[in-house]
This record gives structure tokens, C-alpha cells and sequence, in this order.
């Protein structure tokens, strides 16, 4: 048996999972050892719904399990989780926002390459199909030049697990994705109280993000020499499973699928916007290397 813990289970990444887990034959060979929640009425239901064993700390089983999913709410608990775990070189699943500060991001990254942990995890929208063929219409430059996009999705800009960074790397890792993993600088404006909006510059084009408040329709288009491609697409289970099945494979002894310095790159944007947001000028975005 596979033997992994959920570090977090307040939002609806844990029952999404335990429910692959229980009823798909694939993962038959995993088992839940246990859940941990800062958030105690959140883990003694978890348990109550699941029958999963309650962790009285978050590290309680370090050294016990065979994998880990970090889904906390917060980003800022993420590195905290995790941390404990790294010695035995487990692979690990990190929930958006992989953290909420470059900081802790290479502080994980780094510890995970020292200790040879293989991660996934980011934004489930990258395994969303129609996300996926914007990417490869832009990648291919099967319809001549691309000139930009545009991309929406929802935020929360007050909540109590970080604010502007809890939920904005949906957008932010999808226009990576589509369009290129290395922006080079954000200018960000905020419209009154629900929506912000955000220039990403690249070399050649610029891509507009729309940030609308807990207004939760997904949205992405590609601008080129032959026509604009657009659509509204919905986040559904099949996202959630193949985030899942990424874990799988890792937790099978497959190699990690992105390097490390992609993986923590939406980090550093989502830092470069929140700065704009405050600052009101175009920030230019200084990714530093694991």
C-alpha cells in the first residue's frame, strides 16, 4: 500500500481526492493514513464524513508516509507542512498558491531538489483541455504570429488565508501555461472594488488578465495572424483527476513532469502583481533560480 496524508482539508481538493481514492480502481493501492487541519471543526468532520484518522500535528506522521498533499487554505502554511516531510524524499503534492511569497518558495524548491522530492500541484486549471489547446495553437504558431490574449477568472481580494494571493494563481499559471512560463513584467490597475485588471508583457505581446470578485466564470482566448480563438470553459472533475493522477504517478515512481524553477515561477508573478496593485507602476518580475 501506498501510505499518504492531506496536510489541509478545508477546501474541496481533500474530498475530491478521497473520493478518486475510494472509487476508482486505479488507486486501490492507496491509503489515507491521515488528515490534518489547522481548522479543527473542518478536521473532525473530514473524519466524521470519511472515517480518516484526525493528525494531532501536521508533521505527526513525518517519516510514516509515502506521500503527501498539502491542500491548506492559506499558502503561507504550505512550506510550514511540508517541511517536515522532506527528509524522507517523499513526493509531495502543493496546492495554489504553491506559497504566498518568493521567500518560501525557494526555501521549498530548494529543499525538495536537496532531498530529492518530486513535485506537482499548482493551479488545476493546467489540465483543463481547452486551456491545453490554447497552449498548443500557441506553441505550434500554427495560425501565424501571436499577438496576445486574454484570460478571466475569479478572485478574492479580502479572505482570511492571504488575500489577493489565495486564489489569483488560477489566472496567473494559466497565461503562463498558454503563453509562456517567463513574463517579464506586470502592470496591474484595480477598478473599483471587484475587478482588477493586469498587463503581462512578453517579448512580443502583451496578454490581458481580468480579475473578477467571486465571480466564478473561466475564460481564455488567443489573439494571431488568422483569427482570435476564445472560449468560456468551466473547472470540472476531470481537472481535479488528472491533478490528482499527476500525483499518482509520482507516488508510482514516475520523474517529476515540470523543473523546479517552473513550478515556483507563478510565485514570483503573483508577487510582481500584488506589488503593481499597491504601487500602481509596472513591476518587472525577478524569478531567481532553485
Amino acid at each position: 500500500m501506498k501510505k499518504i496524508v492531506i496536510l489541509g482539508c478545508e477546501n474541496s481538493h481533500a474530498k475530491q481526492f478521497l473520493g478518486f481514492i475510494r472509487n476508482n480502481e486505479k488507486y486501490a493501492d492507496v491509503y489515507v493514513a491521515g488528515v490534518y487541519s489547522d481548522d479543527k471543526v473542518a478536521a473532525e468532520k473530514f473524519s466524521a464524513d470519511f472515517g480518516v484518522e484526525v493528525l494531532p500535528a501536521p508533521d505527526a506522521a513525518a517519516g510514516q508516509a509515502d506521500g503527501v498533499i498539502v491542500t491548506a487554505r492559506h499558502g503561507a502554511k504550505h512550506y510550514e507542512f511540508a517541511k517536515p516531510y522532506m527528509k524522507s524524499g517523499v513526493p509531495m503534492f502543493i496546492d495554489k498558491p504553491v506559497t504566498v511569497s518568493p521567500s518560501d518558495a525557494l526555501s521549498l524548491v530548494r529543499d525538495a531538489k536537496k532531498n530529492g522530492v518530486r513535485l506537482t500541484g499548482g493551479s488545476c486549471l493546467i489540465h483543463e483541455d481547452y486551456v491545453n489547446s490554447l497552449k498548443a495553437k500557441v506553441e505550434s504558431n500554427s495560425d501565424g504570429k501571436v499577438y496576445g490574449g486574454f484570460v478571466r477568472a475569479p478572485i478574492s481580494f479580502k479572505n482570511n488565508y492571504g488575500d489577493f494571493f489565495f486564489y489569483a494563481q488560477h489566472l496567473v499559471e494559466t497565461v503562463m501555461h498558454v503563453f509562456g512560463r517567463y513574463p517579464e513584467a506586470v502592470k496591474a490597475y484595480k477598478n473599483g472594488s471587484d475587478v482588477a485588471t493586469v498587463v503581462f508583457r512578453y517579448n512580443s505581446y502583451d496578454v490581458i488578465g481580468e480579475f473578477i470578485e467571486e465571480n466564478y466564470v473561466y475564460y481564455a482566448s488567443v489573439s494571431t495572424e488568422k483569427g482570435v480563438y476564445g472560449n468560456a470553459f468551466e473547472v470540472g472533475e476531470s481537472c481535479f483527476a488528472a491533478e490528482f493522477d499527476a500525483f499518482y504517478s509520482l507516488l508510482c515512481g514516475e520523474k517529476q513532469k515540470t523543473t523546479y524553477d517552473d513550478f515556483i515561477a507563478p510565485v514570483f508573478v503573483l508577487d510582481a502583481i500584488n506589488e503593481s496593485l499597491q504601487s500602481g507602476r509596472e513591476v518587472p518580475i525577478k524569478f531567481e533560480k532553485a
